[in-house]
């Protein structure tokens, strides 16, 4: 009769376990630079997302949190990781960087070194998994919108979208090819083939078209996530 009670009482606490579990939200935290740090105002894209989950009835099942910092660069996101990321405990991290690395080269002298970019991204990504967080990785969209490769940075633009999709590929994560759906938009939208104000509103920080965007194509991946 003791087992048999025993047993009823530990199936029961399974059963409220679990129901305790599917109850909590699925915190997802977008880590990256300016373009997240914008991302949390109105119209910014992760408020777009909020809106697409709210239109699907789904708000119950997710929290949403922007850690973005303007000029970030890939080694900014590792040294902030334990105070932004880790001690706030998301299931899901979207890691969204890249373009300062890249533009800051030209603009400042500064950025970040193919080879330390890849050493640093692989460094943040093992930390995450290490702490059985899943991840979601993003290719840098653009500096400048022209869709004919004549914006001065394509070069390294799509030689560091390479080495993400790669990396995404050799490694089984989920890629958010941002690179890729921002040329295709503009191939199809910008007839003057012009560098800002179809995605953007100064060639790299997203306007309302692009904030929607980058919304769609990462709840396109973030929802097939259990």
């Amino acid at each position: 009769m003791n087992k048999l009670i025993l047993f009823t009482l530990f199936i029961a606490a399974m059963f409220v376990l679990s129901a305790y579990r599917s109850d909590r939200k699925k915190k997802i935290l977008f880590f990256g630079d300016s373009i997240t740090e914008l991302g949390v105002k109105p119209n910014g894209y992760i408020r777009v997302i909020e809106d697409i989950i709210r239109n699907e009835d789904k708000s119950s099942q997710y929290e949403l949190i922007g850690k973005g910092i303007g000029g970030n660069k890939v080694y900014d996101l590792f040294l902030r990781m334990e105070e932004d990321v880790l001690k706030l405990q998301p299931q899901i991290v979207v890691i969204y960087i890249g373009v300062n690395d890249i533009w800051h080269k030209s603009m400042m002298g500064t950025g970040t070194d193919y080879d330390k970019f890849g050493t640093f991204y692989q460094a943040i990504v093992n930390k995450l998994k290490a702490a059985g967080i899943q991840v979601v990785l993003c290719t840098p969209a653009v500096i400048g919108e022209r869709y004919d490769g004549t914006n001065p940075q394509d070069g390294e633009l799509n030689h560091y979208s390479n080495w993400i999709r790669k990396y995404a590929s050799d490694n089984s994560l989920p890629l958010v090819d941002l690179r890729a759906a921002f040329l295709n938009y503009s191939k199809a939208h910008n007839p003057n083939n012009q560098d800002a104000k179809i995605l953007t509103y100064d060639r790299v920080h997203l306007n309302d078209i692009g904030n929607k965007l980058v919304a769609e194509q990462m709840w396109e991946k973030l929802k097939t996530i259990k």
